[in-house]
Order: C-alpha cells, then sequence, then structure tokens
C-alpha cells in the first residue's frame, strides 16, 4: 500500500504536574521522579513525499529556531529513526521555546509518530529513543505516566481526571541547564510514593498534587521572579493549584472547569497582554 501524501502529527505539551530531584549520578545527571500529563495544545507536524530528508519551520515561535533547521531534535530524530529517508517535514512551532513544556521533545517524537506511518515502520520501544533526549520517551507515546530516574523508566498513570488548566509563560526562556547548573535541592525522601487508587475529581487532585513540588520551582523564581508574578497571576485568577512544568518558565493553573479556565485565560491576558497564555485541558485519557 502506497503511503499517505501527507502525514500530519500533533506533538502536545508536556507538563510535569511535579517533578521531585532524589539524586545525582556520578555523570552529573539528576535522578527525577516526576508526574506528567499532556495538553491539547502543542506543536504541530507535516511529512510531505520528498525526493531528499529536509525541515521547514513556520508559526508564532518559529523565529527561536530559526537557522538551527539542519541540526534541530525534529532532524536527529528524523536521521536516528529512518536514516536519509526521503521527506519534506514541516513544523509548526506554537509553543515557546525553552519553557519548560517539552516541546524540543514533543517534536521529536511526532516526528518519530509521523514517519513510522509514512514508512510502515512499527515504532520503537520508548527507552530506545532516550539518547535524544530525556523527555522523548514519555512524549513518544504521549499519555499520563510517572517517570523515573533520567527518563529511561516509566509506570502508566490512571488516578487523573481531566484536568482543566491555563498555561502561562512570561515571555522569558528558561534554559534547562542554566536551572540544573543552579543546584537544586536534592531531597531525601524521594518522590510521591504509591500512587492514588481509582480515578480522582478535580478537586481530589488539586489536593494530592498540593502536597507534593516542583523541586525546580525555587531556583527558577530565583533565576527569573517573573516566574513567581505567573504563579500568583495564575493563584488570583482562582486556580486550585498554581505550578511550574519543567524547568519553566511556563507554570499552569488547576481550575474547576473549562469555563474557569478560559475566564482565568482572559483576566490574565488583560493585564499581561505580553505573556504567551493558553488555557487547555490536560487529557488525561490513554
Amino acid at each position: 500500500m502506497s503511503p499517505p501524501a501527507t502525514i500530519r502529527e500533533r506533538a502536545p505539551a508536556k507538563i510535569n504536574l511535579s517533578l521531585h530531584v532524589i539524586g545525582r549520578r556520578g555523570d552529573g545527571y539528576h535522578l527525577l521522579d516526576s508526574l506528567v500529563a499532556f495538553a491539547d495544545v502543542g506543536d504541530s507536524l507535516q511529512i510531505f513525499p520528498a525526493d531528499r530528508l529536509s525541515l521547514s519551520i513556520s508559526g508564532p515561535f518559529a523565529e527561536g529556531l530559526r537557522g538551527q533547521e539542519a541540526d534541530n531534535l525534529v532532524m536527529r530524530a528524523a536521521r536516528w529513526f529512518a536514516g536519509e529517508a526521503n521527506g519534506r517535514i514541516h513544523l509548526t512551532k506554537s509553543l515557546p521555546v525553552a519553557a519548560g513544556l517539552g516541546g524540543g521533545s514533543a517534536d521529536a517524537a511526532a516526528t518519530i509518530r509521523g514517519l513510522a506511518r509514512h514508512l510502515n515502520h512499527p515504532l520503537p520501544m520508548p527507552e530506545a529513543t532516550l539518547g535524544l533526549g530525556a523527555d522523548v520517551p514519555v512524549c513518544l507515546r504521549p499519555a499520563p505516566a510517572r517517570i523515573l530516574g533520567v527518563g529511561d523508566s516509566m509506570q502508566a498513570v490512571h488516578c487523573l481526571p481531566p484536568l482543566p488548566v491555563t498555561l502561562v509563560n512570561p515571555s522569558v526562556p528558561m534554559p534547562t541547564a542554566r536551572v540544573f547548573e543552579a543546584g537544586p535541592r536534592i531531597r531525601a525522601n524521594g518522590g510521591p510514593g504509591p500512587l492514588p487508587s481509582g480515578t480522582m475529581t478535580v478537586d481530589d487532585a488539586v489536593r494530592w498534587l498540593s502536597r507534593l513540588a516542583n523541586d525546580l520551582e525555587p531556583v527558577a523564581m530565583r533565576l527569573e521572579p517573573s516566574i513567581l508574578e505567573v504563579a500568583d497571576a495564575l493563584r488570583s485568577a482562582g486556580a486550585g493549584l498554581a505550578r511550574m512544568t519543567g524547568s519553566g518558565a511556563t507554570c499552569f493553573g488547576i481550575f474547576r472547569s473549562r469555563a474557569a479556565a478560559r475566564a482565568a485565560a482572559s483576566m490574565i491576558r488583560t493585564s499581561r497582554p505580553n505573556w504567551w497564555v493558553r488555557p487547555t485541558i490536560l487529557n488525561t485519557a490513554e
């Protein structure tokens, strides 16, 4: 069967609902215990038949990747998965760059999924993609998960309901390496412990997640105080929980309903027109 003329793949934003730093290896890599879910917003990718492998980029945040097309993570993922297989890849970059949303990893994972369909190849095992980046394995099959270690161990998470959230970025890039180099605290008591059984309500989830943390948040807020302003704006808009995702600078606020998340987004956009603001839902269904 001939492959379809155009392959389309979504690259949903990855949200760290919690992120505990539980150790550090001898090679300097930090060991994490993190709960992850995926949003209904993100980048998108198209693959067209072509006589060579290439990448073009457009979208509101394309400028942040301009000039990097040849060695973009999308191209590295394409070469890793398919060698020099032909295809023109077009990435629509809708997520801020260096924002704690796993955008590059999600784009790489979407590339692999798209090329697997384009070439009628099976998807690799998630752990095989670890060399492309610690978040690529979980992004390969975007569903709620608990990530352990350096991204090399995952377990499915079934207890979370769909969560209405508003994502806010203060339009400030926050490179991951900068945050880890600043020395996040390594906790002695590990991660969140056993996951709850059954499916929680939104209020249950807020209460449970409030007992957890993002251990990178204090460091990132010290480096970039506007992150604290974002979290405070989400709380003022009615979020039951406001927390930074990943290494920042994006924060998420959990609301009781989609309508409340949209109202909060409108309020924050009005007061902070230069911030990136998106109401969405964390699609926790596998």
